[in-house]
């Protein structure tokens, strides 16, 4: 019988698997062992090597910083007043918490106003002075450890930078003001360059519930020409090379972060991004140059952390009431001196906000009421000749479209009825309106203040909350700007008989735009201010209220027929200016069709 001493080709094959196995995990504990062993070796070289900071001694600075260092070096230091509570980190000695005491922030999660409002914290702010050494390279202030001393309100932060010192001396002062002296010490021996960048990068908090608001409300504002002169940029880049800024503000809808430099930011540009989602609605950059003197930078600078109070904005002195966008021009002066009073005044009394608005409307419509009784009674009257129109219209069917202006034009002048006086209420109306649109968003006093179902007049009401998102319109519906589409559509409604229809082909309908225009008006309103949606409700419905007074209690059609015929058999009324100038266009206008017409006649 054939001893075989050999292997067979399935053993062969599981013999070299498992060979393959066991060399495979002796390279992998071996090599295992060698990844530790070399982690273990840079571990305690780096706690060898690494600089010890305490408050005692002055610290050793290293452009680039570890984790490690960051993880036992640095510390924060706490100010604090009835206004602000701040925390200035070791971390490149820069301001590492702000928040407003007397204030409160949105909380999405909790559709409160009940979260700590902090304009800097969790590293969303980063500042500093940027340096160019002699061999070319940049030092940031950001990047140093510095050793903290307090005292009381003011804590003086210290580094140095191969030989050079340097202190950031904060000191926290009344009315939301913290006072920011830097000086440094030997730094000429390390710098080429005759001026240092100021650094600034933040990324701004959501503050409010209206999000897509408040990110319209979030941009750069700035004054130049010895606080005379203002401008702001809510685009994407600001560029200043020429002007020197006296302050610069990152303004959100009712806060602002602003840093006053003692000589001015020259050459400054900045940048701005919008951001979708998330606890940031938009990131800032900011760069300036500040002057150094004899290769030192020895320079006060100030930090402006406040509410966007109008009184307390004059208080300074410094054009900060810019920083309140009421509006241009007139605009601007009627909120100033007419509408931040009357509320002032109204509020005064007690009464809830939604009921201070409710008076305003009041007050707005008497002091307009002659105005608009006088739109109101045209209205009625152009009700009363609208058949003698439409015989016009029906007679002239076929004629020439100058000719049929002409004749329904004197049908107004023989019935004594002025088109143009309907006019001027409506243009009244209009500086109103833009007065208002900027009023509610920025009124401070108003903000976090409820009424009925708004949680915040300053802010939409959304207790229809839709399972999707509408283009233009959000995942909400607001009830007071419902309210509101609903009030404009009866007025519109009550006064669209008075329309005159288009007599040309190709002429849009006037009553189709007037019934689209209220819904466009929810798609505006249900993302706006409340308080806004409120005023407007109030003031249509007023609006309806007096045109039910004028038809049924003040004027009689009847009346108003009779002197209308009385006016047709007296001697033609005097034109006016106006009217006569309208008159003389058209028929100078007709003229030329004429002769067009006869021009195109003859090359026929």
């Amino acid at each position: 019988m054939q001893q075989n001493n050999g292997l067979d080709k399935n053993q062969l094959i599981i013999f070299a698997l498992f060979s393959m196995i066991i060399i495979g995990a002796m390279f992998y504990f071996q090599n295992k062992q060698a990844t530790e062993q070399q982690l273990k070796e840079s571990q305690n070289k780096t706690q060898v090597t690494q600089p010890v900071v305490n408050n005692a001694a002055k610290p050793a600075i290293a452009t680039n910083l570890n984790d490690s260092i960051k993880a036992t070096s640095i510390q924060q230091v706490e100010l604090k007043n009835k206004e602000l509570t701040l925390e200035i980190s070791t971390l490149g000695g820069q301001l590492s918490t702000v928040e407003l005491n007397q204030f409160k922030a949105y909380d999405t999660k909790t559709d409160t106003n009940d979260r700590k409002l902090l304009l800097f914290d969790k590293n969303n702010s980063s500042y500093g002075f940027q340096f160019k050494d002699k061999s070319g390279k940049t030092f940031n202030t950001k990047d140093l450890v510095f050793a903290p001393i307090q005292n009381g309100n003011s804590v003086t932060m210290q580094a140095n930078v191969n030989g050079a010192v340097i202190q950031f001396i904060y000191t926290l002062l009344d009315k939301y003001t913290v006072d920011f002296n830097v000086k440094t010490q030997g730094l000429s021996q390390l710098v080429s360059d005759s001026k240092a960048e100021f650094v600034w990068d933040l990324s701004a908090r959501q503050m409010e519930k209206g999000r897509s608001q408040e990110q319209t409300h979030t941009e750069f504002n700035y004054t130049f020409n010895d606080y005379k002169s203002f401008d702001y940029d809510g685009r994407t880049t600001m560029e200043e090379p020429k002007e020197t800024l006296n302050w610069l503000a990152i303004k959100q809808q009712f806060f602002s972060m602003v840093i006053e430099p003692q000589h001015g930011f020259k050459n400054s540009h900045g940048s701005q991004d919008t951001i979708n989602e998330g606890e940031f609605i938009k990131k800032f950059n900011f760069n300036g140059q500040v002057d150094l003197a004899a290769g030192e930078l020895n320079q006060d600078f100030k930090w402006y952390f406040m509410p966007l109070d109008l009184p307390l904005l004059k208080s300074y002195n410094k054009n900060f009431d810019e920083l309140l966008p009421l509006g241009w021009s007139f605009i601007g002066t009627l909120n100033r001196w007419f509408f931040i009073p009357m509320y002032n005044l109204i509020s005064s009394w007690g009464l809830a906000a939604g009921w201070v608005i409710f008076l305003m409307t009041i007050i707005v419509k008497i002091i307009l009421s002659p105005v608009m009784f006088k739109q109101h009674k045209l209205s009625a009257m152009m009700k009363v000749i609208r058949p003698e129109i439409d015989a016009v219209n029906e007679k002239y069917k076929g004629a020439d479209a100058m000719k049929k202006q002409q004749e329904t034009m004197a049908v107004y002048k023989k019935a004594g009825v002025n088109q143009m006086a309907g006019c001027l209420p409506g243009l009244i109306q209009v500086p109103i309106f833009y007065a208002l649109f900027r009023f509610f968003p920025n009124m401070i006093d108003l903000r976090g203040k409820s009424f009925w179902f708004a949680k915040d007049l300053t802010a939409y009401d959304d207790v229809i909350k839709l399972p999707f998102s509408v283009p233009l319109l959000g995942d909400h519906l607001s009830i007071f700007a419902l309210a509101c589409t609903v009030v404009i559509l009866i007025y519109t409604i009550m006064t669209a008989g008075n329309i005159q229809q288009p007599t040309q082909e190709g002429m849009p309908n006037m009553k189709v735009i007037m019934y689209i225009f209220p819904i466009t008006f929810l798609f505006f309103l249900n993302t706006s201010a409340s308080g806004l949606s409120w005023y407007y409700f109030v003031s249509n419905a007023i609006n309806i209220l007096i045109i039910l007074v004028i038809k049924y209690w003040i004027l009689d059609e009847k009346k108003i027929h009779a002197q209308i015929q009385m006016n047709k058999q007296k001697d033609p009324k005097k034109e006016g200016k106006f009217q006569k100038r309208m008159r003389e266009m058209m028929e100078k206008a007709q003229e030329q069709q004429k002769a067009q017409q006869q021009q195109g006649g003859k090359k026929k």
